[in-house]
């Protein structure tokens, strides 16, 4: 058991330095062959800092663990929210008062329930579902390209290709970074999934759990050193946005790419559990969207004991 945990640990490090070689590769060489910063932030840096998650649940779903696939999209949309955001609020106050951050809460709370719908409709996310996601996340790059372009402002969801990009050329470690990052992130998806799968099953408990609480905590871990060190100079305002948009990348994207590559089965207990609680994140941090609400200090208490309680009652029906 010992060796599984220290496995999966080391693919959960893979998986983070891989990916973000990947992107840091693939903007260099975007930069080299002077691609628009613009198209740079819409592709390669949105998808590719999903990259660890979607190379997972792929790789679940491929191996026969769509439990952990499954586990991994609604962990880590409930980590964003209630953790990622919950403990620098504690810090200081992360405002919601962002300038155009409302249409993406819109399509955030329209994603969440395309996702519900599925599974509560019909138990499964398979290649209909995935085609339907991915449809949607087609839809959402579109709109935010159709904004950017149009509008004045910057947009809140967009990424900055610039804090990506090591070289200005096609340079040896532009290539280095991008064979680094192609060959890293399966192998770290492999082995995070093989070994987390032998871990659940040792444990005998549902392989969800393995995706709500390690993966999830796992994969979330740079979007929380990033919104922490915000916090800590007094901007964490700035990081709502990419929570929202990394909530609707891990819904169409992610999912997508996992209903494609096979069949994923929602569980009695996902759905009595997991998913309640992935929708109530959502509106919660929707809520202070629209009613342009700080997230205070008690309020990210507030968010912090409410997901130390959802991996406590995750881990009270890891059996189930």
């Amino acid at each position: 058991m010992v060796l599984q945990i220290f496995m999966i640990v080391l693919g959960l490090a893979v998986l983070l330095i891989a990916g973000d070689l990947l992107v840091r590769g693939a903007v260099g060489l975007a930069t080299a062959f002077k691609i628009p910063a613009l198209v740079v932030s819409l592709t390669i840096v949105a998808f590719g800092t999903s990259a660890p998650e979607l190379f997972v649940s792929v790789q679940a779903v491929l191996a026969g663990e769509s439990g952990i696939a499954i586990g991994n999209i609604i962990g880590s949309n409930v980590a964003n929210v209630l953790l990622v955001l919950g403990l620098p609020a504690m810090i200081y106050p992360v405002s919601a008062h962002v300038v155009g951050l409302r249409r993406h809460g819109v399509i955030m709370l329209l994603a969440t329930a395309v996702f519900a719908g599925f599974a509560y409709a019909t138990n499964i996310i398979g290649q209909t579902a995935g085609l339907i996601l991915i449809a949607g996340i087609v839809f959402y790059v579109v709109f935010m390209w159709v904004g950017a372009v149009r509008g004045a402002i910057d947009d809140p969801v967009i990424s900055d290709a610039a804090e990506y990009a090591e070289s200005a050329g096609l340079s040896a470690k532009t290539v280095l970074f991008l064979v680094a990052g192609l060959a890293g992130l399966p192998f770290g998806a492999n082995l995070l999934v093989h070994h987390g799968g032998a871990l659940a099953t040792d444990l005998g408990v549902r392989h969800e759990l393995v995706g709500l609480t390690i993966v999830a905590f796992g994969t979330s871990l740079p979007e929380l050193a990033t919104v922490m060190a915000a916090a800590l100079h007094r901007k964490s305002d700035v990081a709502i946005g990419g929570i929202v948009g990394s909530n609707i990348f891990n819904i169409f994207a992610v999912g997508g790419a996992a209903g494609l590559a096979g069949t994923s089965y929602f569980t009695p207990t996902a759905l009595v559990l997991d998913i309640p609680v992935m929708i109530a994140s959502a509106l919660l941090i929707c809520f202070a969207i629209f009613t342009k609400r700080d997230i205070g200090r008690l309020s990210g208490a507030a968010m912090l004991l409410a997901y130390i309680g959802f991996i406590v009652a995750v881990a009270a029906t890891a059996g189930a």
